[in-house]
């Protein structure tokens, strides 16, 4: 049976990926940090193991005896790419023999740093694994969902500003794809959902499915910061206060071709991700 290491499984994304690999029969090696709680999956499937990225423990054993890394650094983190040169060194002498980078969508964008640290992962990645696949997706589409269940989405950005939101289970099926099938090795793709749509045509259509109004708010910088954004640790919190600035005044978008080529069928529209969910 084929063995998976996905590093960060205990976040939404890291347990999408879980799911869709062992969907595929594919038996999982769940990497998480000191004190988090084991996966919810079958023991026989899915097992997990602790790591501490800041330091690479657990690194070495983590990599024995398995056929493909995923790798998806925590959320906004300072030392991404430090974390990524770990990851990479213990994957390559280890002789893995596939592994997959979860980056973001225009990682060059020079405005948000966090981006920007994605960009240098890739290239100390390649530097050291140079079949290595990177794949880049848009923001995803459940980002917005549960506000949209509970009626009230408010954001610190403008509602009229575009984006090609992706469905966090398009995402999750392509990469378990590129994880468990050969011909893929050092490409690069985007993944973006197929239409694009502002927060406030999001609105719209989830209060169409859901037959009941959803209200649209933007707050200010400040609300965020002073709200939601008052758990953020500092540095991540000025990265994420530079990412809406940046949303505020391009959104984010791009093409659902590679998306769509990969998965062989149309990428999910954000109506039928709050149908599903609703």
């Amino acid at each position: 049976m084929t063995v998976v290491l996905v590093i960060g499984a205990a976040g939404k994304t890291g347990h999408a990926v879980t799911r869709a690999l062992v969907a595929r029969g594919v038996r999982v090696r769940a990497a998480v940090r000191p004190g988090s709680q084991g996966m919810p999956y079958a023991a026989e499937l899915a097992s997990p193991v602790t790591v501490e990225l800041t330091t690479g423990l657990g690194l070495r054993a983590a990599m024995a005896g398995v056929d493909a890394v995923y790798h998806l650094a925590p959320n906004v983190h300072p030392d991404e790419v430090g974390i990524a040169a770990r990851v990479a060194e213990s994957a390559c002498a280890a002789g893995v023999s596939r592994f997959v980078f979860h980056s973001v969508l225009h990682p060059e964008d020079t405005s948000m740093p966090h981006h920007v640290r994605k960009a240098e992962a890739e290239t100390v990645i390649r530097a050291r694994l140079s079949t290595a696949t990177v794949l880049r997706p848009a923001a995803y589409g459940q980002n917005l969902l549960d506000a949209a269940l509970a009626g009230r989405m408010a954001v610190p950005y403008s509602l009229d500003a575009p984006f090609t939101n992706v469905d966090l289970d398009d995402v999750a099926e392509v990469a378990a794809l590129v994880l468990t099938e050969s011909g893929r090795e050092g490409a690069t793709y985007e993944l973006c959902g197929p239409e694009s749509l502002t927060v406030r045509e999001q609105a719209r259509i989830a209060s169409d499915v859901l037959g009941r109004t959803v209200q649209v708010t933007q707050i200010s910088l400040a609300e965020w910061a002073a709200g939601p954004g008052s758990a953020v640790p500092e540095p991540a919190r000025e990265d994420l206060l530079a990412m809406f600035r940046a949303y505020d005044r391009d959104g984010l978008t791009g093409d659902a071709t590679d998306l769509e080529r990969l998965l062989g069928r149309p990428a999910t529209p954000w109506h039928v991700t709050v149908e599903r969910a609703a």
